[in-house]
């Protein structure tokens, strides 16, 4: 690599349910082979429909009880999103969702939500999400390229958040350095890099939190390949901290 460019995706109107990404994509940025269509979750949320209306919602009392002077809607939709809770601190939630993220909220989220009132979900299955807009821009565009689809994360022992891979297709998410000496000739033995939420992370320098950019497009990395988002999982048996 000699060259890494982050093209932000301009122009977009509303994301609403059914909206073609792929579409969007395509219609915004000239993609080339080998390119990473970076997409913020919201987008990919909306589109699949998973905006959820708090008058919908009925609270339980376990909501109520960790609400402290938040909206117990919010945390009753909170613990539908989560396999159990990790920590609380009325009204700070963190929770483990059905794909194995541990984060505040379960991804429950209300900013950048379509209207007043609604909140979004995280997509069912990130990865079938990227892999199904990497079809369609292939069948657009007849490119080959990578997708993220990307949303902040804190980060435990670290301030404030950034950016990382919930879906991914078309690309190699973990480089694995094992078995590789270093300049000084000492082999690696466990070295693993999460390139893809290193991708995510960066595609967020330009698309922000407050601009409206919903994704971006990475041009010159070389990490073509197969794999998914959810090898950047711990698995409970290497989890040092359950």
């Amino acid at each position: 690599m000699t060259e890494l460019r982050i093209l932000p995706l301009l122009g977009w109107p509303e994301v609403r349910e059914g909206d073609d990404l792929a579409e969007r994509v395509a219609s915004s940025a000239e993609l080339e082979d080998g390119d990473i269509v970076v997409l913020a979750q919201k987008v990919v949320s909306k589109a699949e429909g998973r905006v959820v209306r708090l008058d919908d919602v009925e609270p339980s009392e376990r909501a109520r009880e960790l609400a402290g002077d938040e909206d117990p809607r919010r945390i009753e939709a909170i613990l539908q999103e989560s396999v159990r809770v990790v920590r609380s601190r009325p009204p700070l939630v963190i929770a483990e969702t059905r794909h194995g993220f541990i984060c505040a909220s379960a991804g429950v989220d209300s900013s950048n939500a379509p209207e007043e009132g609604t909140i979004v979900l995280l997509p069912v299955d990130p990865d079938a999400s990227a892999a199904r807009v990497r079809e369609r821009l292939r069948d657009l565009t007849g490119r080959t390229v990578g997708v993220v689809v990307s949303d902040s994360f804190g980060r435990p022992w670290r301030a404030g958040t950034t950016d990382v891979a919930l879906g991914a297709a078309g690309i190699r998410p973990l480089l694995d350095l094992a078995g590789q000496r270093d300049r000084a000739g000492y082999e690696l033995r466990h070295t693993q890099i999460a390139v893809a939420d290193e991708i995510a992370g960066a595609a967020e320098l330009v698309m922000g939190k407050m601009d409206g950019i919903p994704g971006a497009v990475l041009r010159g990395l070389d990490l073509a390949g197969e794999g998914t988002a959810q090898e950047l999982v711990i698995t409970p048996e290497r989890d040092l901290f359950r």
